[in-house]
């Protein structure tokens, strides 16, 4: 794999995103994870998974650099592609955990989202959210739908219509996080959820995380292929184009 790392410990598997300084999430790595959990999913030998990423990042969200240049039918398959992912990931029967080391907007966030437990790492800097709006790109109604999971239909609207990132302290306020830890006790912290929830009956966890998640599940549009096909779409009218343009230029510059 050219984008993941895995730490198979006794009876779990840390998983840990290692795509450059900021893990920025290209097809490859949504191929990468889809194709990593599902292994996991169906190994007897793995009872949980912890999904973390590098130093001050998560992930930074979607690579709107490289994603820029996909053609129609590229932009397509990705955007069907991420919206399995999700669906994958939000429906995983095993314990599930994100240990979050850092930055989480958008496309991280939306991963973050879909684990039982969020353990983020403390400092007014790092932010989380689904911040969709803010970037032109449509969210789904299957992400509006585990935000309100999380925090409410009333915070999740107005952070989603605001197109907010939100820094450690509100995200905890919010729900979004459990706990703030310091960056190096991130993983840690995150490890000794997953031994807790592993001392229990690993049949009568995964029966108890399917009923409190059945009330979700039940609103999630499951073809991942219409879930995102709005934002397909809307990716190719002018003026999105435009301003990821001028993002693409600005960012770029700013690295010469």
């Amino acid at each position: 794999m050219n984008t993941l790392e895995l730490t198979e410990k006794e009876n779990y598997v840390i998983v840990q995103m290692n795509r450059g300084k900021v893990n920025a999430i290209n097809h490859e790595m949504v191929n990468e994870l889809k194709e990593v959990f599902k292994k996991l999913e169906e190994d007897p030998a793995v009872m949980g998974v912890i999904l973390t990423g590098r130093p001050h990042y998560f992930s930074a969200g979607l690579d709107l650099i490289e994603l820029y240049q996909y053609d129609e039918k590229q932009i397509q398959e990705f955007f069907t592609a991420f919206g399995a992912l999700y669906l994958q990931l939000v429906q995983f029967k095993k314990p599930f955990i994100s240990a979050i080391t850092g930055h989480s907007p958008a496309g991280g966030c939306v991963l973050a989202v879909t684990s039982d437990n969020r353990y983020m790492a403390e400092g007014d800097t790092y932010v989380i959210g689904l911040n969709e709006v803010a970037v032109n790109i449509q969210i789904s109604q299957n992400l509006t739908e585990i935000y309100a999971f999380w925090m409410g239909d009333g915070l999740a609207h107005r952070y989603i219509m605001e197109g907010k990132l939100l820094n450690g302290k509100e995200a905890l306020d919010a729900g979004l996080v459990d706990e703030l830890v310091p960056l190096d006790t991130v993983l840690e912290r995150s490890e000794k959820q997953m031994k807790h929830y592993l001392k229990a009956n690993q049949e009568i966890l995964i029966n108890t995380k399917k009923k409190l998640r059945k009330h979700l599940w039940d609103k999630l549009d499951l073809n991942a292929e219409n879930s995102l096909k709005e934002a397909t779409i809307l990716w190719w009218k002018p003026e999105i184009r435009s301003k990821m343009k001028a993002y693409v230029e600005s960012f770029t510059n700013k690295n010469k």
